[in-house]
């Protein structure tokens, strides 16, 4: 595995952050309830892999169920940048970062492999019977 340092942030430019991590390793789509509606497409990371730049202040944390991951997003112009929590089904403390927020060209992000995730039903090793809407 060879990880690369990269940026990214959100759109209108308050929170932004850099993260080591490997492009051909299999990016996620989840089918959760907030996942699905946000059209999520994450790379799991480890807590120390994420370094957040600037805007702490601007970002809002958004929980649910049962509270174990934070969805961070810009309080400015509402784009989901990150998240972090502790979920012992997905190994314990992570963080993760949306492949939309990274500073890539589109040639790359093409090209990021994709697993799909069946969070929906709390079968996270498993890849759910329908995907193609995630």
């Amino acid at each position: 595995m060879s990880k690369t340092t990269y940026t990214g942030g959100c759109h209108c430019g308050a929170v932004r952050f850099e993260v080591e991590l490997d492009l051909e390793t299999a990016s996620g789509r989840c089918n959760c309830t907030f996942c699905s509606k946000v059209r999520a497409w994450s790379y799991l990371l480890e807590p120390e892999d994420f370094r957040l730049l600037t805007g702490e202040a601007d970002l809002g944390d958004y929980q649910f169920g049962t509270k174990q991951g934070h969805h961070r997003f810009c309080k400015h112009c509402g784009v989901h940048v990150y998240a972090h929590g502790d979920v012992p089904e997905l190994g314990g403390a992570f963080a993760s970062v949306l492949v939309a927020c990274l500073d890539l060209k589109p040639q790359v992000l093409a090209s990021i492999p994709i697993r799909h995730l069946n969070g929906r039903d709390n079968d996270w090793m498993s890849e759910p019977a329908l995907t193609r809407y995630l």
